[in-house]
């Protein structure tokens, strides 16, 4: 056997054990509505006789238990009664074969079966049958007890046969011999003609006799042959059996004294007919044996139905004493056996229901203990849980009411053991339950009196924290407080002064100031706004000193009227479970004050944990903060600072001001991970990034929407560079703030929008060699007039890379990204904070990742064919990983590839730069000097890039300036210039700066020098000398042209002293004698007058004249 019945008594003895089970599909509703119907029927009175049969219903029995059924009758499956469900006829077959195979588990010891059919009709159904019976329905049944009735007659016709069959065995010598499943293979060889072996199959044999009669209800035969059996196979040391035959004997005189039952269950059994009612009346008293023979069946082999010789030696019916010592004689026996656990533990609970019946705790405690120690197979969990469970049952049943709950809680943790996939939290907190009266645990407060607990505290209260656990994992924290709140509450004297000390407490009390974003400012004139002053002085010392004791008891910050201000608390939980605070708010006084009640969760053993309280102020003033209230427990608390011990505070007093607007910004760029840190100490409220490349532009529109409940009726913008790196040129941040306060007062809940213009522009120059120089072939800043300056590409140079990669991002580096931070801030007030001096200030952060795109390698200038214009050389290089384009004004877009470098020649006119004259003072004063240059530098490359222009444009999608500022130095601003005294050469009347003039030869020509004196003082006289010469184009000049080239008077020419911004000229003519290009070149004479000015001052242009054929 291998599963225990822990719900077997004494009495079980004499049932017939009947099975009901379902075949196919049948609802659990209608199986147990009929199963409910047949256990009804479970004793009936024999026909003819003064019998009544007993019968036990299961509707799930072991097949492996039926096994042991020659060992003890009542464990064998004599009927079958099954019920299903058949509503058509072609299911019929199959339904009644389903039924033969159930028949198949139990049928070498059936007796009788039936099925039971509901919902076929028809035919089939009207079909005289023994063995099935049918029903329309589950209401239309109402003859399924007279068939239950009938079918126990049948069970008792076969079980009176085979009583009889055994009892008048006329086979000699020849008796079988019965066994358990485990003896067989022991039994193989065994001599069977020796004496030995046939008293052990006749001890064995009697044995089972009795088990017959005691079913058939012959109770003082059984007794005959439970002690004939019992002197069998004790003189054989058969003690399996003895045990066997031992514990039958105990069943009968059990059933015989308690007629009522052992096994607890209402009300006495009902014998009908039967005349053991009027014998019990007869019995003896405890210790006197009783006459319970009567003439039977007992063979001449042992068991002759002539039994007057033995009736003499017959113990009797046992006295309720000798019944427990034959049990504990019994379950000796069978502690000789480890395959006989089961029927051991089994005997060890019969014995436990009748010495409680005798009220023998003492001993039956004895019993119980015996059976917790019994070792069966390994269990699983449901069967430990059943077992634990049982166990608890029967010592509360003999008073052991501790010893009982001991083992329900037992059977509680089993539900929710580690092995077991889904612990049955539901199932251990409602077995912990069970277990509080064997505590002397009550969960009614009123049940604990003072000064008069019972029970041990510290037991109960390792209980309770249980339960509270257990409620906890179940899915349901309020019973978890409940009983948390109760344990506290009745507990508390049991705790030491450490756990006392260990409950939850608030350690420290601090207010908050207002976010930085929402923290008011007084105004310093700031917004247009005068600082209003209590005291009509402007210094005062009694004020001075007064509102130092004034602050001295305030805290150093403000709240505002109709903004939510924070209290923080830091609370410490040191219980190891999580402690639920509801309805917790602050209690204030000075000001009306709206407090918001807060629920939380301090986690377990959190330490010192935070939590914030909050409220709003709705007038103004100064408020106290004066404590907090809570609900724990269940229990509701106003706990003031003044009355908690070691609470600290930093102050509890603050001013409250007149409500201000709130303002929330948005921007269109994405918020950044940089988080900026400005030296002052402010804090940002928004950051955002941007990623552009280097001369580009963004705009950054920033919605500001009232989100108060206030007018927003000032703002005012600031904004500061953080990083100082990096040389700016231009205005790096740039705004309109007049469209957005044309807006004003932004009203609750409006939005306006300001529109902010970020535009990086930082040095283009390239600070390293990276790159090779372009070849300088025949551009020099003296040469000769260049129209179309040439363009070559270059790559970077090969032996110019890093050495290393951190190398590689120096600031020259082509490649390298740079940073810009900058911090927009917004000052803004309104309502009644406005009128009293008060502003806020909310602060955007601005993050600019700087793409180098275009640099300029290197800048030069070529003189153009006018003395008024010059060709800037600009060497561009493309650093961005795209195609792009660069163009200037007027000039024809160039294309860069990736990483390529090419030449761009720009004509710009020169610029008239307004000058600084040098006064005396300046000379000694060298920084002031220095500066002062610098700003001269910076205006003339400023206004040098507006006449420019260059734009880069990386194709389809950005755009970009690309700026030369601080890339001239004073040669090339030089060269840019232009001169103080201009001169211009007309040839015929006409400007020879662009095209060849033409002239006939034969044909005098008349050459006009004039000059324009732009400086601020007068110049001349000037003596100049025109050298005519021929240029072969191979570096050759030829100045030997008498014959080719005569003039028409002097070759001298002179200019008087001109005066300031006065104009001066002089004439003269050549005559060209053959055709050819001829050029003249103008040249000063070396006086006193020339050499006390700068030879930049003297810069005229070549002339080039075309002599043509003299028209015939």
């Amino acid at each position: 056997m291998s599963v225990p019945d822990y719900m077997q008594c004494a009495e079980d003895h004499q049932t017939l054990l009947v099975v009901v089970q379902p075949v196919g599909i049948v609802s659990e509703e209608n199986f147990f509505r009929i199963y409910k119907r047949i256990s009804s029927v479970s004793q009936i009175s024999v026909r003819d006789s003064q019998r009544v049969l007993y019968i036990r219903y299961r509707h799930h029995y072991p097949p492996e238990n039926n096994e042991w059924g020659d060992f003890q009758t009542h464990r064998k499956v004599v009927g079958l009664i099954t019920i299903t469900d058949c509503f058509s006829a072609k299911d019929w077959p199959q339904t009644f074969e389903k039924f033969h195979v159930q028949k198949e588990l139990y049928g070498s010891t059936l007796y009788d079966s039936r099925l039971l059919v509901f919902g076929l009709q028809g035919e089939i159904a009207e079909q005289p049958r023994t063995d099935v019976a049918f029903y329309p329905s589950y209401e239309d049944c109402a003859t399924v007890e007279k068939r239950i009735e009938d079918f126990i007659e049948s069970l008792f016709i076969v079980l009176e046969s085979k009583r009889l069959d055994r009892a008048t065995d006329k086979s000699g010598d020849k008796i079988p011999l019965l066994c358990v499943p485990f003896e067989k293979k022991d039994f193989v060889g065994l001599d069977t003609d020796s004496r030995h072996y046939k008293k052990r199959c006749q001890g064995r044999m009697r044995k089972h006799v009795g088990d017959l009669c005691l079913q058939a209800g012959m109770l003082q035969d059984s007794l005959v042959h439970y002690h004939m059996a019992v002197e069998f196979l004790r003189s054989v040391n058969d003690f399996l059996w003895l045990g066997a035959a031992l514990e039958g004997l105990c069943s009968a005189s059990v059933i015989y004294h308690y007629p009522g039952g052992t096994g607890g269950k209402t009300g006495a059994r009902r014998f009908q007919g039967s005349s053991l009612p009027a014998e019990a009346a007869n019995r003896h008293r405890p210790g006197k044996p009783c006459s319970c023979l009567c003439p039977g069946a007992l063979s001449t082999n042992g068991i002759n139905p002539d039994t007057s010789t033995e009736i003499g030696r017959a113990k009797n019916c046992l006295s309720p004493e000798d019944i427990i010592e034959k049990y504990k004689e019994a379950i000796s026996c069978y502690g000789k056996y480890k395959n006989a656990g089961v029927i051991e533990l089994e005997a060890c609970v019969k014995a436990v229901r009748v010495l409680a019946i005798q009220k023998r705790s003492m001993e039956a405690s004895e019993f119980l203990q015996n059976a917790v120690y019994i070792n069966l197979r390994q269990l699983s969990e449901e069967e430990r849980i059943q077992r634990y469970s049982i166990l608890s049952e029967l010592y509360e049943l003999i008073g052991f009411h501790r010893k009982s709950a001991f083992f329900k809680r037992v059977a509680a943790m089993q539900c929710v053991a580690p092995s077991i996939a889904e612990p049955g939290w539901r199932a251990c907190y409602k077995l912990l339950l069970e277990t509080l009266p064997g505590y002397s645990l009550s969960l009614d407060p009123q049940d604990f009196n003072k000064g008069t607990h019972r029970g041990w505290a510290a037991v109960q209260m390792r209980l309770l924290h249980e339960l509270v656990y257990a409620s906890r994992r179940m899915g349901n924290p309020a019973l978890s407080v409940r009983h948390l709140s109760f344990l506290l509450q009745t507990m508390l004297d049991f705790l030491s002064d450490q756990e006392k000390k260990d409950l939850p407490i608030v350690r420290c009390v601090k207010l908050l100031s207002l976010p930085a974003s929402l923290r008011p400012q007084k105004m310093k004139s700031l917004l247009g706004q005068s600082v209003s002053a209590k005291s009509p002085f402007i210094y005062s010392p009694i004020t001075v000193h007064s509102r130092g004791e004034e602050r001295s008891g305030k805290i150093d910050f403000q709240w505002v009227q109709g903004d939510v201000c924070e209290v923080q608390l830091m609370v410490y939980n040191p219980m190891p479970f999580e402690l639920r605070v509801e309805n917790m708010g602050l209690l204030t006084s000075g000001v009306e004050f709206e407090s918001l009640p807060a629920a939380l969760s301090l986690p377990a053993e959190s330490g010192l944990y935070p939590v914030t309280l909050v409220g709003v102020p709705q007038t103004t003033g100064t408020i106290t903060v004066n404590g907090y209230h809570t609900t724990v427990f269940g229990v509701f608390s106003d706990c003031f600072l003044d009355n908690l011990p070691g609470v600290k505070t930093g102050g509890s007093t603050v001013e409250v001001i007149p409500a201000l607007p709130r303002l929330q910004i948005s921007t269109s760029l994405p918020r950044s991970a940089h988080s900026l840190q400005p030296s002052s100490g402010d804090e940002v409220s928004t950051n955002v990034s941007v990623q552009l490349y280097n001369g580009e532009t963004q705009h950054l529109v920033v919605k500001l929407e009232n989100i108060g409940m206030e007018p927003l009726e000032k703002l005012e913008v600031t904004s500061k560079i953080l990083t100082t790196k990096e040389k700016l040129y231009g205005d790096f941040l740039s705004w309109r703030l007049e469209e957005t306060l044309a807006q004003f007062p932004l009203q609750p809940g409006k939005v306006a929008t300001l529109t902010v213009c970020i535009k990086v522009k930082l040095d283009f120059s390239c600070q390293e060699n990276l790159l090779q120089d372009l070849s300088d072939d025949g551009i020099s800043v003296s040469g000769f007039p260049l129209c179309s300056p040439s363009r070559q590409v270059v790559r970077p140079r090969a032996d110019s890379k890093p050495a290393n990669p951190a190398e590689g991002s120096r600031p020259g580096d082509p490649g390298h990204v740079k940073t810009l931070e900058a911090i927009l801030n917004f000052k803004y007030s309104g309502g009644p904070g406005h009128v009293e001096g008060y502003y806020r200030s909310l602060a955007l952060g601005l993050h600019v990742e700087v793409e180098p795109s275009v640099f300029f390698t290197r800048v030069s200038t070529l003189p153009a064919t006018s003395t008024r214009q010059c060709h800037l050389l600009l060497d561009v290089f493309n650093s961005t990983e795209h195609e792009l384009t660069v163009s200037a004004r007027s000039n024809e877009e160039l294309i860069l590839h990736a990483g390529e470098c090419q030449r761009m020649a720009i004509q710009v006119d020169k610029f008239n730069f307004e000058s600084f004259p040098e006064s005396p003072e300046e000379k000694g004063q060298s920084a002031n000097s220095k500066q002062l240059e610098e700003e001269r530098q910076e205006a003339r490359g400023l206004e040098i890039n507006s006449k420019l222009g260059i734009r880069w444009t990386i194709i389809s999608f950005r755009t970009g300036e690309a700026s030369v500022e601080g890339l001239l130095n004073q040669l090339v601003l030089g060269h840019l210039q232009l001169a103080p005294l201009l001169w211009d050469v007309l040839v015929d009347g006409q400007p020879c700066d662009h095209e060849a003039a033409a002239c006939r030869v034969g044909d005098p020509v008349r050459l006009e020098v004039r000059l324009t004196n732009r400086s601020p003082r007068s110049v001349g006289p000037f003596a100049l000398s025109v050298v005519p010469f021929q240029d072969h184009q191979n570096g050759v000049h030829n100045y030997d042209l008498h014959h080719a080239v005569s003039f028409v008077g002097s070759g001298t020419f002179y200019l008087d002293k001109v005066p300031p911004s006065g104009q001066a000229a002089c004439l003269g003519a050549l005559l060209f004698l053959y055709t050819g290009d001829f050029f003249l070149h103008v040249r000063f004479h070396e006086d006193s007058s020339s050499k006390e000015l700068p030879p930049s001052w003297f810069c005229l242009p070549s002339v080039h004249v075309r002599a043509l054929e003299a028209q015939a």
